[in-house]
């Protein structure tokens, strides 16, 4: 794929100092003219995005007269922390910052595609597995703090101790597929919605894309949804009481 004008820029501006890196970490670039690739380009279009956006929004926020983008930043907010309050339990509004940066995050990356000159960073293997990898990271990471190393760890042994040595591998097998599931699931349904809406703007330009944006868009919010979902079942399981 050839390179989009912000990764052009980005290289432009960044070339020199991306390969210093990566060639002090042994992993030379492919192309050292253009070491920073159209996924991560679209990946730091999006921080960089949402960073400007939500700093104007915390600029602007008023109790008296809340404007569009405030109310639907409430909105969402309502929503990561109800869905946690049902599925985690009590206390769970420390998970809803993290919850709603990804739900953002991934929507945003998904719809991306749909713009003309930028890409869907999510339709790259990369960004999904990193993603998954997060959240696979977050919620180990608060079930060892919820419950202690000692019994986090023999939870992967089950209930019933005499099953032990049989729990453990398919505890073990089973959240090592955890983070490959949410890999496949995102990955495959952008980038066949990439594919599809690339291909019928090849072949007809004009009014039948538009049914496939349109389906893209819901695919997009759909894979948000149920990536943020079981990210919160995860944390839920990690951090109950009862294991």
């Amino acid at each position: 794929m050839p390179q989009l004008p912000f990764t052009h820029f980005l290289n432009g501006l960044l070339a020199g100092p991306v390969n210093s890196l990566l060639n002090a970490v042994n992993h030379p670039a492919a192309d050292p003219a253009a070491p920073i690739a159209n996924w991560f380009a679209m990946e730091v279009l999006v921080v960089g995005g949402l960073i400007v956006f939500f700093a104007l929004i915390r600029m602007r926020l008023s109790a008296e007269n809340p404007n569009g983008f405030q109310h639907m930043g409430e909105l969402l907010n309502e929503f990561i922390t109800g869905q946690s309050e049902e599925i985690i339990g009590h206390h769970s509004e420390g998970f809803t910052p993290f919850l709603a940066t990804l739900f953002v995050f991934i929507l945003i990356a998904n719809l991306m595609g749909l713009v003309p000159t930028l890409a869907s960073p999510t339709a790259n293997p990369a960004v999904p597995l990193g993603l998954a990898l997060l959240a696979w990271f977050y919620y180990h990471i608060h079930g060892v703090i919820k419950q202690g190393p000692w019994k986090y760890f023999l939870h992967f042994f089950g209930p019933v101790w005499w099953l032990g040595w049989l729990m453990f591998p398919i505890e073990v097998v089973s959240h090592m597929a955890r983070a490959l599931s949410l890999t496949i699931r995102l990955y495959a349904n952008i980038f066949a919605g990439d594919m599809v809406t690339l291909v019928f703007f090849s072949l007809v330009p004009i009014g039948i894309p538009v049914i496939f944006m349109l389906l893209h868009t819901g695919v997009s919010f759909i894979q948000t949804y149920i990536f943020v979902l079981l990210a919160t079942v995860y944390i839920g399981e990690a951090v109950a009481h009862e294991h």
